[in-house]
């Protein structure tokens, strides 16, 4: 690839956009592709559309010449397009990648001789050989010779301070040598280094591991969690003890269960690929399941402190703090706090959500009164009408002293008020 030629990214999400920033940021001209029109517009003006990422750094995009566009042809003059589109689960739990299909149709078209086109999405292994390769080879060029394919997982770690895409190191796997070889070129650019690997399944497989590591150990730690608790055992105290040991051991903590695109997503991607190789992922699925049924074991840990102070769940008026998955961004993807909410309300309790990062119910997660729902006001009269509240994500943003003085109930998921030193006359309870 010229040194002078843009790099393409296809999807401007939580992913695509992170990664044009880091190209920007070392003075390459980005071409962004995304179907929705707000996201062009803004991007092209310099505003942010994601919370934790400042506007600061989508002006770099345009001051590094770059910009933003609906339509598939400024892709045509990129070196390199890499792909970094949703790869969501089916109502059946199974892989559903046409956005990874519409993807590679779309490059397809504008495809040319020398281009390296390189897909990020989480996928299980084999996915851009069998689905990806063969759709960009209807463009009469062939990879490997005419054009060059790979495979580099996103490393993104969204709320995180000081941890940019230009931090992080980049796993490559090449359809071929030379594949590979354009890969780490280009990516050399932007990531401190890149780990290179023998294939494009290698990488593929490489970010399903990362992520089913966390999501078996959170299992782990969510069950520890349910049989200290009935042993009288604080897990957190328990974590703190362990943690001080130098060796052997890694931290995990307890949750309402997992949320965000990869975590909750990737165990299913490589059981599902297993089943196609006859293997079975006991291990893995299990773990599924435990994190799966938390948010039935916070409403159940609701309802008997509810019940210890004469109060049945239907009729009760809950709140939930943190609609979003995780602490400090707005990203409500497979987030347990959904799961929450709709569980309190099909139970016949009156349902709210306080979080200063999502204003409202994003669409298409509800139908009916849930879909209505907006963030209420964190007030001490607002407070103090709720018969139970709940802490499923604990943002900073959140004042937990004001809701120890002004709650009656807080069911505590996330140790939020005991790291924040909290006091009032609130009832705690950690569940």
């Amino acid at each position: 690839m010229p040194e002078r030629d843009a790099i393409g990214v296809v999807g401007l999400g939580y992913v695509g956009l992170p990664l044009a920033i880091a190209f920007a940021r070392t003075g390459r001209k980005v071409v962004g592709f995304d179907p929705d029109g707000d996201k062009v517009a803004a991007i092209n003006a310099g505003r942010s559309y994601i919370r934790h990422i400042p506007a600061a750094a989508v002006k770099m995009i345009r001051a590094a010449g770059g910009s933003a566009s609906a339509e598939s042809r400024p892709l045509a003059g990129a070196g390199a397009i890499l792909i970094c589109v949703p790869t969501p689960l089916t109502r059946n739990r199974n892989p559903d990648l046409c956005h990874v299909e519409a993807a590679a149709d779309l490059v397809a078209g504008i495809l040319r001789p020398g281009q390296l086109v390189c897909l990020e999405s989480t996928t299980y292994p084999g996915t851009t050989r069998e689905i990806v390769l063969p759709r960009l080879e209807k463009s009469g060029l062939r990879a490997g010779r005419d054009f060059f394919l790979a495979y580099s997982p996103e490393r993104e770690d969204p709320g995180s301070a000081g941890r940019s895409a230009n931090d992080i190191p980049k796993v490559v796997g090449g359809l071929t040598p030379a594949c590979l070889a354009a890969a780490r070129r280009i990516y050399d650019l932007a990531a401190p280094c890149t780990v290179p690997v023998s294939s494009l399944e290698a990488a593929e497989a490489s970010k399903l591991m990362e992520n089913i590591f966390r999501c078996v150990n959170i299992a782990l730690v969510n069950e520890l969690k349910q049989v200290f608790s009935r042993m009288g055992i604080d897990v957190w105290e328990v974590i703190e003890a362990a943690k001080s040991k130098p060796f052997g051991f890694m931290p995990f903590y307890p949750g309402p269960g997992l949320g965000g695109h990869c975590i909750p997503i990737d165990p299913f991607y490589l059981a599902w690929k297993a089943r196609e190789h006859e293997c079975a992922t006991r291990f893995i699925e299990l773990a599924g399941e435990v994190n799966l049924a938390m948010p039935e074991y916070v409403v159940n840990r609701t309802v008997e402190e509810l019940n210890r102070i004469r109060k049945s769940l239907k009729g009760s008026r809950i709140l939930v703090i943190g609609l979003a998955y995780k602490k400090n961004v707005d990203d409500v993807r497979e987030s347990p706090s959904l799961r929450l909410l709709e569980l309190f309300d099909r139970g016949g309790a009156k349902v709210a959500y306080h979080d200063p990062l999502v204003p409202a119910m994003p669409p298409g997660h509800f139908e009916g009164g849930l879909s209505r729902l907006r963030s209420l006001p964190f007030t001490p009269a607002r407070l103090s009408r709720f018969d139970a509240v709940v802490v499923a994500t604990d943002h900073d943003a959140v004042d937990y002293r004001l809701l120890a003085r002004h709650a009656a109930l807080v069911v505590d998921v996330r140790n939020a008020m005991a790291r924040s030193g909290a006091k009032g006359g609130a009832r705690v309870a950690k569940a």
